[in-house]
């Protein structure tokens, strides 16, 4: 089966560099990780294929749900028709239909879009209304590799369904755990669900060098401060790869 595969979501060049120190064996490309993800710049997926290491983009025109507008449907399916001139290895996507199930005629418009390209099918999976369905409409279409926590908040919590689609897809899929795996889960995950492909951010803090803050003028999420920002830690990666290699 060979090593198991780490891949990390990042959002920034400082997040890439980072998550290829730590050994990260793919990067998943994204903008605004705090809001779970948004397509990125195509100067910043130029930047990050530079490095060696296979990038797969995320595709997602907005914060919220994955029932998308025609409009919406065109501007993702341009994006994806862009990747391999940009260098990337791997379009990221998700749809879903109003009742829950996957949008599965957009789904294969995106497969089409990226051929030469590898397809994951994103966290909208995690919300769809039947796994099972999902899973076999996933393979059906021809998609490579699906993102999930196992439809929990996290992929420990998850681990169950996670176990269960894993057993089920065989080799005709990946089935990727991610949300909230670290170097103190990997191995229980691992153990428990059979994975061999874990998806992770592996992000700490890092506070601003702004000496001067006027503070209390939210420029985006007033919860967060605009002087602290959320970095990959080589650190951490690394110590994900340990982990899951004792």
């Amino acid at each position: 089966m060979g090593r198991p595969l780490i891949e990390v979501c990042v959002d920034s060049m400082e997040s890439v560099r980072e998550a290829v120190k730590g050994g990260a064996d793919r990067l998943e490309l994204c903008a605004n990780l705090i809001i779970g993800g948004t397509t990125p710049s195509q100067a910043l997926i130029r930047e990050a294929a530079k490095l060696g290491v296979p990038v797969h983009v995320l595709i997602r025109p907005r914060f919220g749900d994955f029932l998308f507008t025609e409009d919406e449907k065109r501007e993702q399916l341009e994006q994806i028709a862009q990747l391999k001139a940009l260098g990337a290895h791997g379009a990221v996507v998700g749809a879903l239909k109003p009742d829950g199930s996957l949008d599965v005629e957009f789904l294969k418009e995106c497969r089409a879009a990226a051929q030469g390209l590898s397809l994951t099918l994103h966290r909208a999976f995690d919300v769809c209304r039947d796994a099972e369905e999902a899973l076999e409409q996933a393979i059906a279409i021809g998609v490579d590799t699906i993102l999930t926590s196992g439809q929990k908040a996290t992929a420990i919590e998850g681990a169950a369904l996670i176990t269960q689609l894993t057993a089920k897809a065989g080799e005709r899929i990946v089935i990727m755990p991610g949300s909230g795996i670290n170097a103190g889960n990997i191995a229980q995950l691992r153990d428990a669900a059979h994975a061999r492909a874990f998806h992770l951010s592996a992000k700490k803090t890092v506070l601003s060098d702004m000496v001067f803050r006027r503070e209390g003028v939210p420029m985006g999420l007033p919860m967060m401060s605009e002087f602290e920002r959320f970095v990959t830690d080589a650190g951490e990666v690394a110590a994900v790869r340990a982990a899951l290699e004792k």
